[in-house]
């Protein structure tokens, strides 16, 4: 494919996670030996923070208190569409049984995990949209002890909103306790916790390996790196729109990848000549994420037509995906991978991350080829179940036995062998693998 680079990315999204890994394993291991204590240890040590742990109803309310009705009227808009996109997904799974074969009768079931483990981010920016993907998604799936987790500020504790949005959205308890120590309180069972099953939401590099060396021990939404976001514009987009919305992604992180891909090199050109400005006019710490986003992990890339468009967002299988160009339905069907996708300039990165309804905890660093986001499917359990009458089991128990012989499992083949010798006595069975 003849894929024309105006802008290649100077570095990839990659971390030192050798280092990384060493420094989360041993603060891991510290608060598994030290248990609560150890835990108020590093969060007076990286939180700054050595206030109350595990919020009472009082600080919730008073919490509460501090967020004007506007916001609050804007959270519950938000978590209302949360809740009902995770019903409808909820909607999709179903408990159902099938007649195997003549007898045997085989299920399956979803259930519940029962403790989930949200952690909600609140560090440079408050999260508040984290605590209602997450919690509003678990609770709708029924998980019977939902904890919310968020570092507290010096001296002052979670951010008003987050406390809002999580006891809102269902959060049984929330916890001012942030980074590896949050996860391992949550993982652990500490402060009189209940052990969480699953731990999601995003973090930063510590949050995310935590959550990494975890797996197995615990289930998790997916192992994430630095948010990315791809737009797809023909000659029919809105250049200022394309950069702002570039320009709103690279404000994430200074790692944060946003890439354009066209078919219309003026309009590559245009959104090129603008995004620099829109981002000198950001705050300032929003525009030293951009500013270097853009500079090192930004590209833009010109394709002949609107197939290698789509062949090339497949391939960098984006978190997120915007297509601004003629033709919404094509592309809906021909699009394969990616996180989360908005369809027009009417929608944006921006209302999914905080208030349309679909999660915004998304598959980064090229996931988006095996798996999507954080759903209501994440907090549910599909397992099976099977039941048979005696005449049902004696196809099966002989098909077992012959299959386990030829395998040199003598020990399975003796489990059918035995069932069949009781239901059916006096009964020559050829349960040889030879036939």
């Amino acid at each position: 494919m003849a894929r024309t680079y105006l802008k290649k990315a100077a570095l990839t999204s990659t971390s030192d996670s050798a280092d990384v890994r060493d420094i989360v394993q041993k603060i891991l291991d510290d608060i598994e030996t030290g248990g609560d204590a150890k835990a108020m240890e590093y969060a007076a040590k990286f939180d700054k923070y050595e206030g109350n742990v595990v919020l009472t109803a009082d600080e919730i309310e008073a919490a509460a208190a501090l967020v004007p009705d506007r916001l609050k009227e804007d959270i519950k808009f938000a978590s209302d569409n949360v809740r009902r996109f995770a019903e409808v997904q909820k909607s999709t799974l179903r408990d159902v049984e099938l007649e195997v074969s003549p007898g045997l009768i085989a299920g399956q079931k979803a259930i519940p995990i029962a403790g989930a483990g949200c952690y909600v981010p609140g560090g440079r920016y408050s999260h508040i949209a984290s605590a209602i993907m997450t919690v509003t998604t678990a609770k709708v799936a029924g998980c019977s002890h939902i904890v919310a987790c968020s570092p507290p500020r010096p001296d002052v504790g979670i951010a008003p909103a987050i406390t809002y949005a999580a006891h809102l959205c269902g959060a049984d308890t929330i916890l001012a306790m942030g980074g590896v120590q949050g996860v391992a309180a949550m993982t652990f069972g500490l402060f009189g916790l209940p052990k969480a099953n699953i731990l999601v939401g995003p973090g930063n590099q510590f949050v995310a390996e935590a959550k990494r060396i975890l797996f197995g021990r615990v289930g998790i939404d997916m192992f994430a790196g630095p948010t990315d976001s791809l737009i797809l514009a023909d000659k029919t987009a809105d250049p200022m729109i394309v950069a702002v919305d570039l320009v709103g992604q690279a404000e994430h992180g200074y790692n944060s990848p946003v890439w354009l891909v066209t078919d219309h090199q003026p309009l590559a050109e245009e959104v090129m000549r603008l995004v620099p400005g829109l981002i000198a006019d950001l705050p300032e710490v929003n525009q030293q994420n951009a500013e270097a986003a853009w500079r090192d992990y930004a590209e833009v890339i010109v394709c002949d037509d609107r197939e290698e468009m789509a062949a090339t967002s497949d391939d960098y299988a984006p978190e997120h995906l915007t297509v601004q160009a003629e033709d919404l339905d094509w592309w809906l069907s021909r699009l394969t991978c990616y996180g989360s996708l908005f369809l027009g300039e009417e929608t944006t990165v921006a209302f999914g991350d905080k208030a349309s309804g679909t999660n915004h905890v998304l598959p980064t660093s090229g996931a988006a080829n095996y798996t999507g986001g954080l759903s209501v499917h994440k907090f549910m359990k599909i397992v099976t179940w099977q039941r048979a009458t005696q005449d049902g089991a004696r196809p099966i128990a002989e098909a077992t036995a012959r299959i386990s012989r030829l395998e040199g499992m003598e020990g399975h083949a003796r489990t059918a062998d035995v069932r069949l010798a009781k239901y059916f006595p006096g009964v020559n069975f050829n349960l040889n693998a030879d036939g």
